[in-house]
């Protein structure tokens, strides 16, 4: 089966790239038609593309006739909507994570492809890297026993002079820093591991000060601002109303416990530490996927390299991974690929967080699950 690709939210920070991508795979898919809010880059783009059609409207491009496949790239708070459409419509789908703006919205979106006979990716590509292919094979070894506990820093911190974006906007951001990367962090130890969160506690806030206004950049046009401007050279500032950072305790299956510290903060810079922790019955793994670098801890022993394991060779992820995860989740398999099943429980936890955060308190994540029935 060919792709024949529609694309909202084309020309944004993540549209734009898997474009590239896919205009590279023309055995496996073409780019038909391109949807986004402001006419000239979207010009542009379908210039780039070779698409034929494009529109301003999304329903135009879920309706397309020439189109069996969507690609969802908006923000958070509008993917709901469109993704309906496209399971109405007997389209195969793309779609960004987080993958609602709420639980409730992710439960309705996988129940509607569910047993639809369609296919459906969420772009968790941090199961791809190589490191994390490497400890999922260790954990799978036993080397480390029964995994206990877990801790992942995911901290991705903004530029000081970044503008605002959609991204600090809580209408339209699901839960900030928590859905954003909180979703990429809970989705690889999940993977990993095989343990679900039972309940967590939370504290979340807004570190960074208000930023720039420019009015509606994406987030590319932000950053390039960013580059060579200071805060101090916009006249107008705009709080930042999403979560730029947490802190997550979870409780998890088997009586394990983890830490989650997503953070988009400028002051929590990367680097400092592994990003992930495994500590099980018989070891622990210190994982950091900038270098690559494993370290094992064994009981009564100093820790140790156990290697350095190389990024992989560069690819294109839609060839590799993406359209290969559609067609094996049209037909029923595929459960290694991400999906939206894998969106809704990465959205539970994301949800519960964001909830315990404002209660300031354990919030259970079958709490969430009962609110969908």
């Amino acid at each position: 089966m060919k792709f024949r690709i529609g694309v909202i939210g084309a020309t944004g920070f993540i549209g734009a790239p898997y474009r590239a991508q896919i205009r590279n795979a023309k055995d496996d898919a073409e780019i038909v038609a391109l949807c986004a809010r402001r006419r000239g880059p979207l010009k542009e783009a379908a210039r780039q593309d070779g698409a034929a059609f494009v529109t301003t409207d999304w329903r135009e491009v879920v309706e397309h006739p020439d189109v069996n496949l969507v690609m969802v790239l908006t923000p958070d708070a509008l993917h709901y909507e469109a993704v309906m459409a496209c399971a109405e419509n007997r389209k195969h789908l793309i779609c960004d994570k987080p993958i609602g703006a709420n639980t409730a919205e992710a439960y309705e979106m996988w129940a509607a492809y569910r047993r639809s006979g369609l296919g459906h990716f969420v772009p968790f590509w941090t199961r791809y890297l190589a490191v994390f292919q490497r400890v999922r094979r260790i954990v799978a070894s036993g080397t480390l026993g029964e995994i206990k506990a877990v801790v992942c820093r995911w901290q991705n911190p903004r530029p000081e002079s970044m503008p605002f974006t959609w991204r600090d906007d809580a209408a339209l951001s699901s839960s900030g820093s928590i859905g954003d990367l909180g979703s990429h962090a809970y989705d690889t130890f999940r993977w990993l591991t095989g343990l679900e969160a039972e309940r967590v506690i939370a504290h979340a806030g807004v570190m960074t000060p208000p930023k720039p206004d420019l009015g509606e950049p994406n987030l590319e046009e932000a950053l390039t601002w960013s580059r060579s401007h200071a805060r101090s050279d916009s006249p107008n500032m705009k709080p930042a109303s999403a979560f730029d950072y947490a802190g997550i305790s979870v409780q998890l299956t088997g009586g394990a416990v983890g830490y989650v510290m997503p953070s988009h903060a400028q002051y929590i810079r990367k680097g400092l530490a592994p990003e992930m922790e495994l500590h099980g019955e018989a070891a622990s793994l210190g994982v950091d996927r900038w270098t690559g670098r494993l370290v094992l801890a064994r009981p009564e022993r100093d820790p140790e390299t156990l290697e350095i394991v190389p990024e992989r060779e560069p690819g294109n992820d839609f060839i590799q991974f993406a359209f290969p995860g559609v067609r094996q989740r049209a037909q029923g398999t595929g459960a290694d690929h991400p999906g939206l099943d894998d969106g809704w429980r990465a959205q539970l936890f994301t949800d519960a967080a964001a909830l315990s955060a404002k209660r300031g308190e354990w919030v259970e994540i079958a709490e969430i699950q009962r609110d969908l029935d």
